[in-house]
């Protein structure tokens, strides 16, 4: 499974840390950005894969799992640092769990929003 947490730059400074997402942080260009939050209690999100996008995701504030699955092999890894994002290429089916209390998820996407690049069902992600 091609799954790789980048390090985002982070400039440190007595008054608060600033972190950057530019283009050479993401392996594409950014289309889109959007952002989870006031997720309640025990609710999930995700839940499809990508046939052509790919989403850099990040954890701005508290912390959630994100599930993977590549039709093969699953891995749950979490994300609870603003500097450190995790990079799913299309093809892998994704799911959010466990949001912390005032949990932030960041998703920077390859593309604009297009229904028709969406895998909503498990089982036909699998036969794909």
């Amino acid at each position: 499974m091609k799954i790789n947490i980048l390090t985002i730059p982070k400039i440190e400074d007595p008054r608060g840390n600033l972190s950057v997402i530019e283009k050479d942080v993401v392996p594409f260009e950014i289309k889109r950005v959007y952002y989870l939050y006031d997720v309640p209690a025990g609710a999930e999100r995700g839940g499809h894969s990508h046939k052509k996008q790919q989403e850099f995701l990040i954890a701005l504030s508290g912390s959630f799992d994100v599930i993977l699955n590549d039709g093969k092999v699953q891995k749950t890894i979490t994300l609870n640092k603003p500097f450190e994002g995790l990079l799913i290429p299309n093809g892998i089916w994704r799911e959010l769990k466990n949001f912390s209390s005032g949990a932030v998820c960041l998703v920077v996407a390859s593309d604009v929003f297009d229904e028709a690049d969406y895998i909503r069902d498990f089982d036909d992600f699998i036969c794909n």
